[in-house]
C-alpha cells in the first residue's frame, strides 16, 4: 500500500482531523491522526497489525511493548498475531513506567509499537525503560510517521506511512493556526 492508501483510510474513516491540535509531543498542528478512530474497525486492525508483524516475522523477538495509551490496541494485535507476550507503559508523575505487575526479564528482545510518532519522545521514553530494565529492543514498528523519516528511533524501524505534517512550537504558531480554537484529543492532558 502506498502513503495515499492509508491517508485514505484515514480519511474514509474519521480518523484525520483538521483544526488545531496540541500533539502529545507538545507541538500544535493543523491536522492529528486520531488512529483509536481507524483501528475499531476490524479489517484496518488486522490489515495494519498483519503488516507489521510480518515486517518483523524474521527477528527474534520474545515481547512486545507499547506506549499507552495510543500504541495498545496496535501492539496487542500485533502481539496476538506473532504469539509474543505483549505489555504496555503508562505514565505516572510524568514518566513511562511497567505498572500493573508488567516487567521486561534480562536480555528479553523486545518490539516496541506504538500507533503515531511526531517527535518519538513517548518510544524513546520506553527504549530507555526497556534498556534500563536490561530489555534489548529489536526494531519499532509505527502506523503513522509524522515526521516523513526525520526521527529514527532505532536502525530497525517500520513506519506503514511516513508523511511531513507541520507542526510548531509554541512560539512559532501561524496567525491562521492561532485563530482556531485549541483541541487536544490525545492521551496527555494540556499543561
Amino acid at each position: 500500500m502506498t502513503s495515499d492508501d492509508y491517508i485514505k483510510i484515514f480519511k474514509e474513516s474519521r480518523a484525520l482531523l483538521e483544526g488545531h491540535f496540541v500533539l502529545t509531543s507538545g507541538r500544535h498542528s493543523s491536522s492529528y491522526f486520531q488512529c483509536a478512530k481507524v483501528l475499531q474497525y476490524p479489517k484496518y486492525l488486522e490489515m495494519f497489525s498483519n503488516e507489521i508483524a510480518s515486517h518483523f516475522q524474521d527477528y527474534e523477538i520474545d515481547l512486545v511493548v507499547s506506549p499507552a495509551v495510543g500504541g495498545i490496541v496496535i501492539g496487542t494485535e500485533v502481539g496476538r498475531i506473532m504469539k509474543k507476550r505483549t505489555i504496555f507503559t503508562e505514565r505516572e508523575d510524568g514518566k513511562m513506567r511497567f505498572r500493573r505487575g508488567f516487567n521486561v526479564k534480562e536480555k528479553e528482545k523486545i518490539l516496541i509499537i506504538e500507533d503515531v510518532i511526531t517527535t518519538g519522545g513517548s518510544v524513546k521514553e520506553v527504549i530507555q525503560l526497556i534498556e534500563n530494565s536490561g530489555g534489548v529492543v529489536e526494531g519499532v514498528g509505527v502506523i503513522v510517521d509524522r515526521s516523513s523519516g526525520s526521527v529514527v528511533l532505532h536502525q530497525n524501524q517500520l513506519s506503514l506511512t511516513s508523511l511531513e505534517v507541520k507542526s510548531y512550537n509554541l512560539n512559532e504558531i501561524p496567525p491562521e493556526l492561532a485563530r482556531i480554537p485549541i483541541e487536544k484529543p490525545g492521551s496527555r492532558s494540556i499543561v
